[in-house]
């Protein structure tokens, strides 16, 4: 796959994950049970997986830096997971 084709699936991917959070995010508001909000926090650690290592080019790079970067958001999402299980 050329890497246009490459950046081109990762920009629709990021795309749809976004139209994805944003239409669960309107159904959260509605009352949805907790399940909706873990979902949206899951698809937030997709998208930034996305980002590092298709628009950043970071699976071709150093692995701290790869972890480091794949590492925050999944830490956040899972504190908040937790929180929001509470």
């Amino acid at each position: 796959m050329s890497v246009g084709r490459f950046l081109l699936s990762c920009w629709v991917a990021l795309a749809s994950l976004s139209v994805g959070t944003v239409w669960l995010g309107g159904w959260l508001g509605q009352g949805a049970p907790r399940g909706v909000a873990l979902l949206i926090l899951l698809l937030a650690v997709a998208k930034a997986w996305l980002i590092a290592d298709g628009f950043m080019e970071l699976r071709h790079g150093p692995r701290l830096w790869r972890w480091l970067l794949l590492g925050w958001p999944l830490a956040l999402a899972l504190l908040l997971g937790l929180i929001l299980s509470l």
